[in-house]
């Protein structure tokens, strides 16, 4: 089945901005450096117009009744090499969170450092580019912590999360600003509805960034980078799919 990508840039080349887009001319027209530095412009003029209207806005939070009785597992659903095998099977008991780039205090935190830290449980909804939502409960510590911690250099402009999962050939991996990293929903999930991570949702550790789409929830996370730049990082343009597929790096919603 053809996935249907919903990037902003592939629906304003199907026609989000007009009917004209719809004719035979538009993959032409996206090949030309001048029309498509318009489209990736919108890019960044929705992340700007989002931010400016509240950047550290909460995302709506749900209460348990509304969970839903089925959550789907967006992405991969397998870490991949025999390291991540051998923590899997071991419980995570001997795996630990490497946290390092731009910062003065380079870390190297365990599952149970990570749960004895100041926890956050949100009952948010998760949208997924594909079309479908659900409804799940998240526990664990906010992001910030982790970086006040490692104490992340104010040149520091994105952080980048490193992950066991393989597609396509290609490490997974997806970044996200300081804004985002600061907010408080942003946490580092190793609990979902109750239980710890299973494999198929991302154990031992997800990203969850609850204010923007499901591809930037990265799952199996071993390593936190911080960076001044994207540039020379696989592809340039800050994840897997924007890298392959040319979805959207800032994916608001």
């Amino acid at each position: 089945m053809t996935r249907l990508i919903l990037s902003r840039r592939a629906l304003i080349r199907t026609g989000a901005l007009g009917g004209g887009l719809l004719l035979t001319g538009c993959d032409k027209l996206y090949e030309q450096p001048r029309f498509r530095s318009v489209l990736e412009s919108a890019e960044d003029l929705h992340r700007v117009t989002q931010r400016a209207l509240g950047g550290q806005a909460l995302a709506r939070e749900f209460a348990v009744s509304d969970l839903s009785p089925v959550f789907r597992a967006n992405g991969s659903r397998e870490g991949a090499g025999e390291d991540y095998k051998r923590h899997l099977a071991q419980g995570f008991e001997d795996w630990a969170l490497r946290v390092d780039g731009l910062v003065a205090r380079p870390l190297d935190l365990p599952l149970s450092a990570l749960k004895a830290m100041p926890q956050r449980a949100q009952i948010t909804r998760h949208d997924c580019v594909e079309g479908w939502s659900a409804i799940g409960q998240w526990q664990g510590p906010q992001l910030s912590q982790v970086l006040e911690l490692a104490q992340v250099s104010p040149a520091t402009k994105y952080i980048v999360f490193h992950c066991a999962d393989v597609l396509g050939g290609a490490p997974y991996y997806e970044s996200i600003d300081m804004m985002d990293a600061h907010h408080p929903q942003t946490i580092l999930a190793w609990r979902m509805n109750g239980r710890p991570l299973d494999e198929a949702h991302g154990a031992p550790l997800r990203l969850r960034v609850e204010r923007q789409l499901g591809y930037k929830h990265a799952k199996f996370v071993m390593r936190i980078e911080a960076r001044d730049t994207l540039a020379g990082l696989y592809g340039g343009k800050g994840g897997y799919w924007e890298d392959s597929s040319g979805y959207a790096w800032y994916a608001g919603i």
